[in-house]
């Protein structure tokens, strides 16, 4: 049975509708940057997920043909997630989409090195006859974090941050974001065949402790 991130780290990608503190460690990604409201059609952020999958299922595939990958085992494809910030303050303001930066991934597993994805790049450029230049490998430790399942459309979501915020303030911890710590979504629907009000999105925003409360974390 093919190796499913979502279920064999539970912890990342399925919490609960409520929110928790967790320690994210190191992981890759493949990853493209850009700019923009996202729902513009044939937009920058569409044509980013395009090229992420092209490359994602390019490596899941490769088993089948003459490269190799060292430790390759059969896997899901992790899901699509968003890093999203814009200039000048801290988190997001949902109400300004234009003003989105972003940085699109999705999650690799650790048996691939860069060398690997430059060849899946490489691969994907000559069977597709596309341009992937814009695809690069991304290394990050998000840290501490509170995250939270969000149950619904996209633009309902400040109610699940205002929660996540008061669950900061009643335990201790406060808001660190920085330009390596951003708002950070992990999506679980596909929104082609779920209806909004279903969707399922995890919300995650890096934190640090204020010193005035004990760990949640511990008993």
């Amino acid at each position: 049975m093919a190796f499913d991130y979502k279920k064999e780290y539970k912890e990342f990608y399925m919490p609960k509708n409520k929110p928790e503190i967790v320690e994210i460690p190191e992981m890759n990604f493949i990853a493209v940057r850009g700019s923009g409201d996202p729902n513009v059609e044939g937009g920058a952020y569409k044509e980013a997920i395009g090229l992420l999958y092209g490359i994602a299922f390019t490596i899941k595939m490769s088993k089948k043909g003459t490269h190799q990958i060292e430790g390759y085992f059969d896997y899901v494809v992790p899901p699509l997630e968003g890093f999203w910030w814009q200039e000048g303050i801290a988190g997001i303001d949902y109400e300004r989409k234009e003003a989105f930066r972003w940085i699109s991934v999705i999650r690799l597993p650790d048996f691939v090195t860069e060398e690997d994805f430059r060849w899946a790049v490489q691969e994907a450029e000559r069977k597709k006859q596309q341009d992937f230049s814009k695809v690069e490998f991304l290394t990050l430790r998000e840290g501490l974090c509170v995250q939270c399942m969000h149950i619904g459309a996209f633009d309902d979501e400040p109610a699940t941050v205002a929660l996540m915020d008061q669950y900061l303030q009643e335990n201790g911890y406060e808001n660190d974001f920085s330009e390596g710590r951003l708002h950070h979504e992990i999506y679980l629907s596909d929104a082609r065949r779920v209806a909004p009000e279903r969707w399922k999105t995890v919300i995650r925003h890096p934190v640090k402790r204020t010193g005035s409360c004990g760990d949640p974390r511990k008993p």
